[in-house]
């Protein structure tokens, strides 16, 4: 299949509906993602869900271009095929369960509360610079045993990680953001080794296994155990839990207010009865996902998908944001339904992949939703909502979300 579209890699330049669009006219589609990276684009929600669990593609880019460094997340679970990713996800999956993360509650709410003391007599503010960001920034960063005073750099690191590769100084951009980021990891790792905290990175560093609650194993077990970690996937996952670990979140805080702010009527049911949020939340997820344009799988072997036989060595994007409007299978999709009888969207992904870190989002969003409706009970956008704003990254996230309120002590 000769390229069909060519698309931008500022996907704030695309044209609004683009993706719906694209969808309407077929499940798949030959796209060229400027400047030179060609990919098949599959968009239905039928097809993008199957082939999230095809086991002819791979998460690993090596099937393309043979050298698996090619993705900011390389050498994570995100990016590994069974066995490793077992492996990889056994090792830290633990520490995201229901009971471990509901164990968070009170440390987040006591976050949230922090943030707002200091937002509340101002009157107005940037909410994504001032909440949205800093919320789960500094949940993760306390799980994981970063320290306090690095937090800003770390934020700064993983904001330069998902520029999107406009031009050759982008791209530069985004390698030197990795490197730094790796190599901060790297020594933060070495420090956990000689001086162990309570913290994630400091069980994964003295090879405890979490299914044991904890337990270091003996070298014996070593030996023959498979949840161990070497010291450059040490690396790759500490990349992956910090910067997945808020940049997904904020995103979601973000959005959700935006959405609510500019539909009173959802605004005013949701205060109303406050268990209307946890829907509300899921719609936003659905409707405003943090993946700009999909998921990306490579072809290992011929694979078909949608009635077209793609070979293997080929770059699948799988297209969660039109896959997630797809009325096929969301009834008026583009209405926020706080009603919805089922809401299977796949901006948490599905199969092997699905998003471990899926239940602290949810519970951190739903935090931070709450409390910020009883501190700021007239919280109001401060610029119309055409100026807001949407930030040009492979993360879709707003740039600034301006609100104003009364100010209170």
């Amino acid at each position: 299949m000769d390229i069909q579209y060519e698309l931008s890699a500022d996907f704030t330049q695309w044209p609004d509906g683009f993706l719906d669009r694209l969808r309407e006219r077929g499940p798949i589609h030959r796209v060229r993602l400027l400047p030179d990276d060609d990919v098949w684009l599959v968009t239905s929600y039928q097809d993008v869900r199957a082939a999230l669990s095809e086991p002819g593609l791979s998460s690993d880019d090596r099937y393309v271009n043979g050298t698996g460094e090619g993705d900011q997340l390389g050498g994570s679970m995100l990016t590994a095929d069974p066995p490793d990713h077992t492996r990889l996800r056994r090792l830290v999956s633990a520490a995201f369960t229901p009971r471990r993360v509901e164990g968070l509650r009170p440390a987040i709410a006591r976050i949230a509360g922090e943030l707002l003391d200091s937002i509340a007599p101002l009157g107005s503010t940037d909410l994504m610079a001032s909440y949205a960001l800093p919320l789960p920034t500094r949940v993760i960063c306390a799980l994981l045993g970063v320290p306090d005073e690095d937090r800003d750099q770390v934020r700064a690191w993983s904001d330069a990680l998902f520029v999107a590769p406009v031009d050759a100084a982008a791209v530069a951009d985004v390698l030197a953001a990795r490197s730094a980021l790796r190599g901060y990891l790297a020594e933060l790792l070495a420090a956990k080794r000689r001086e162990p905290g309570d913290d994630l990175l400091s069980a994964l560093c003295a090879k405890r296994d979490p299914l044991t609650d904890g337990a270091v194993l003996t070298d014996d077990a070593l030996l023959t155990h498979d949840a161990v970690l070497t010291d450059d996937e040490l690396v790759a996952t500490g990349v992956l839990l910090l910067v997945a670990g808020h940049e997904t979140t904020a995103g979601l805080i973000a959005a959700a207010t935006l959405r609510l702010l500019t539909h009173p009527d959802l605004l005013a049911r949701v205060r109303e009865d406050r268990a209307l949020l946890a829907p509300a939340l899921e719609e936003s997820l659905r409707m405003d996902g943090a993946v700009v344009l999909g998921v990306v799988r490579y072809t290992k072997r011929d694979v078909t998908i949608a009635g077209v036989r793609i070979p293997a060595g080929e770059a699948v994007m799988l297209c969660t944001p039109a896959a997630n409007r797809d009325p096929a299978r969301f009834a008026h999709p583009d209405i926020a339904d706080l009603a919805r009888p089922e809401n299977p969207h796949l901006s948490f992904g599905h199969g092997i992949h699905f998003c471990l870190g899926a239940p602290l989002a949810r519970l951190e969003a739903g935090i931070a939703l709450d409390a910020l409706l009883d501190r700021l009970p007239d919280l109001a956008l401060a610029v119309p909502p055409a100026e807001i704003r949407w930030r040009s990254s492979a993360v879709r996230r707003l740039a600034a979300l301006p609100v104003r309120f009364t100010p209170s002590s």
